[in-house]
């Protein structure tokens, strides 16, 4: 749908932990066990991001051939993208797309043949008869699907056509062609390619609601005449904490028509900035998405609309919001990442010593002590963290900072504050406590997790 932008004492008294919790967000080079491609593949499932062609090299180019089985150029074969002067055409990006696509063994959805934006001045802005603008759209059509015959497995054929009340949008096609224009659509585009699959794509049509019923009727009424319809795209553009009660009920309808769904541009935003809190609830809203989709058999994948908030369209749509996608803007797997992971079957295991936590103790008297707990990530991050230890000399915490420390016996667990449980990858945050002592205050040994 959218664009993509897009002192001496501490040292004797040191002691490291290592990491261990699924909360980490290991780094590009180690995310999860297996990529998302090979988890997908394995339930037979599409994990596509939206990409934009000319970011394909470096690292943004290494995680999308390595983690996703299906590509969508965010822009590249928009009409205004392909066809900005009426018959002269730019392929570039679209056919650098196909070609990245093709070299990683990926599959390519084409994306969006006819929507309301992004077309080019020439076409908006021509006075049309409904035949010349039938004969502009078929010859639109036929000539893009037509270069890509063979080559691409999906087509949005239509964007957007539908209002939030179920109406149909007054668009430049539909005033001009009348609302049959779908059909005219789609029956076009399967004459230029008669192997790929079409589909109609619009937004807040997740659960089940006036939108997704008239979208529902629309399908229903295309089967029942014969147009050619294999698929309805869900975009999922979707807010921290509002993942539609109805999604897998509503899959699963269309489904019973007899039709393929696919999750088409998932991201899932939250209010600037990210917090511990907020990030543990995207990526229980992202495996929410991800296991609708497991669960209905006709559902063929997920795509997540640019995998990097640094290719997000979000902050320049919804200001004071963003941090949508399963990476951040460093290409580190956020925590939402490794959710989409475990839905599809997989683990994820941090990198051994990628983060890590020194204990010591800054200053010392006769009956107590200040102790401090470092905890430093380099090659990864963490968006919360927990610090176990065990006393071997009875000593007692009477009193924490920067945590929240709690006791049973010899045994002390502490856990972060609401402020500090991200820990970005090449920084550090430090808790501190007041302890007790008596005889002797060795070193105890501590996990972090």
């Amino acid at each position: 749908m959218r664009s993509l932008r897009s002192g001496l004492l501490t040292s004797l008294l040191a002691g490291v932990v290592t990491a261990g919790s699924l909360l980490l967000a290991a780094p590009a080079s180690h995310a999860a066990d297996a990529p998302l491609r090979d988890l997908a593949d394995a339930r037979g499932k599409a994990m596509g991001t939206a990409v934009t062609g000319s970011k394909l090299t470096g690292t943004y180019g290494e995680i999308t051939g390595r983690e996703f089985n299906w590509l969508t150029p965010g822009n590249a074969m928009k009409w205004g993208s392909v066809e900005p002067s009426r018959g002269s055409h730019d392929w570039a990006e679209a056919d650098r797309i196909v070609d990245f696509a093709e070299a990683h063994g990926q599959q390519v959805r084409g994306h969006t043949l006819l929507w309301h934006q992004q077309n080019p001045g020439w076409l908006t802005n021509g006075s049309w008869t409904r035949d010349q603008l039938s004969a502009v759209v078929q010859d639109h059509i036929a000539t893009e699907v037509g270069r890509y015959k063979g080559r691409l497995a999906a087509w949005d054929v239509v964007n957007e056509p539908f209002n939030e009340d179920g109406t149909y949008r007054r668009t430049l096609f539909h005033d001009t062609l009348g609302q049959d224009y779908i059909a005219q659509a789609l029956t076009w585009a399967r004459a230029a390619d008669p192997g790929a699959q079409l589909y109609i794509n619009d937004y807040n049509v997740e659960g089940v609601n006036a939108k997704s019923t008239a979208l529902y009727n629309l399908v229903k009424s295309l089967k029942e005449r014969g147009v050619p319809i294999d698929g309805v795209g869900l975009q999922a553009h979707l807010i921290v904490g509002q993942v539609p009660s109805t999604l897998q009920q509503n899959i699963q309808r269309f489904a019973d028509l007899g039709v393929d769904v696919a999750i088409t541009e998932l991201d899932i935003r939250m209010q600037l900035p990210p917090t511990q809190a907020k990030l543990t609830q995207q990526a229980a809203d992202y495996k929410a998405v991800m296991n609708a989709c497991v669960a209905v058999a006709r559902c063929t994948g997920v795509t997540v609309w640019g995998f990097t908030d640094s290719d997000s369209w979000i902050p320049d749509t919804f200001p004071g919001e963003g941090a949508a996608t399963p990476y951040d803007e460093n290409y580190q797997p956020k925590p939402a990442y490794h959710a989409i992971a475990e839905a599809l079957g997989g683990t994820t295991t941090p990198p051994t010593g990628a983060c890590s936590a020194t204990y010591s103790v800054t200053s010392q008297w006769s009956t107590g002590y200040t102790g401090q707990v470092r905890i430093a990530c380099s090659g990864a991050s963490l968006s919360s963290w927990k610090a176990d230890w065990t006393f071997g000399a009875g000593q007692r915490i009477t009193q924490a900072w920067n945590a929240n420390c709690t006791q049973s016996g010899a045994a002390v667990s502490c856990t972060n504050a609401p402020y500090n449980g991200s820990v970005p990858d090449g920084g550090s945050v430090t808790f501190g406590f007041n302890g007790s002592w008596s005889g002797s205050n060795p070193v105890p040994v501590v996990t972090l997790g």
